[in-house]
């Protein structure tokens, strides 16, 4: 063969492989369209399988992987300890991370890992991720928000669980236990305050956010708890959850009433004879 034919030869293989190349994106895209139809009609299992293969014949459509990990994830069920729900969370954590290799500041791959992690219990893997979130857009309240809403829930198991084994409740009062409060404290002293002080970042970027208020009010309570020999101290702590409790109310109201018809039905007025 000359080299003219050699050079040819080449060109053509070449040109037939852009072609073949050219085939499966648009093919992958076909198979990605379509799996988002299936997955707007609540078809999950084919909108998989479609995301799967756009993603086998494009690797590089992170769409296709984005669609396929929250597929996955619609069918995970918050709570129900079985192999099968298991795995489906997994898959939907594998498929996100596979998005971060290629994009590391993809927002929703961080949050949708974050948020099967909560889902599962995982609560340091969660935070971990909601963290990461932080960083990708410190300007995002909902992270903040989510990480206190974890510290919260860690707070409140250590504290009914310790109550608990002196026969107390966990809003018992327990600053004059010279021997629980200092090790309630201990557990629960970081959390408390990270936990208020992401609420208060939040409550910054969106002063009307009436749940994190409501968890304000929540995580005094627990700050409460450590106030160990200083029951002024608990006294403040209480009124102010308290005080957090109305602003949520007044919240919620000022919110409600802004809806369209938040006024109610106005009737027609008789006329003046």
């Amino acid at each position: 063969m000359t080299k003219s034919a050699r050079i040819l030869a080449l060109v053509a293989v070449a040109l037939a492989l852009l072609s073949a190349g050219g085939c499966n994106k648009l093919r992958a895209r076909d198979q990605l369209n379509k799996g988002v139809q299936a997955y707007k009609n609540a078809k999950y299992e084919e909108a998989i399988g479609h995301f799967q293969q756009s993603v086998s014949l494009d690797p590089s459509l992170i769409n296709a992987r984005l669609y396929l990990a929250t597929a996955y994830a619609q069918q995970y069920i918050p709570g129900a300890d079985t192999p099968d729900n298991n795995q489906l969370g997994q898959q939907a954590i594998d498929v996100y991370k596979q998005v971060l290799e290629k994009d590391p500041k993809n927002i929703n791959a961080i949050k949708g890992i974050a948020y099967l992690y909560l889902n599962m219990k995982k609560f340091e893997d969660a935070k971990d991720y909601y963290r990461k979130a932080v960083a990708a857009d410190p300007n995002d309240p909902e992270p903040y928000y989510s990480v206190a809403v974890i510290d919260w829930t860690q707070a409140y198991q250590n504290a009914a669980e310790a109550k608990s084994a002196e026969g107390m409740k966990v809003d018992d009062d327990i600053t004059k236990n010279k021997k629980l409060c200092p090790t309630l404290k201990e557990k629960n002293a970081s959390l408390v305050e990270d936990g208020i002080n992401d609420l208060t970042k939040a409550l910054q970027l969106r002063p009307d956010y009436d749940d994190a208020m409501a968890y304000l009010n929540l995580l005094f309570r627990r700050k409460a708890d450590l106030e160990c020999g200083d029951p002024d101290a608990r006294s403040a702590d209480l009124k102010t959850a308290d005080e957090w409790v109305d602003k949520t109310m007044a919240t919620k109201k000022a919110k409600a009433e802004k809806q369209p018809g938040a006024q109610g039905i106005t009737m027609d007025q008789p006329a003046n004879k």
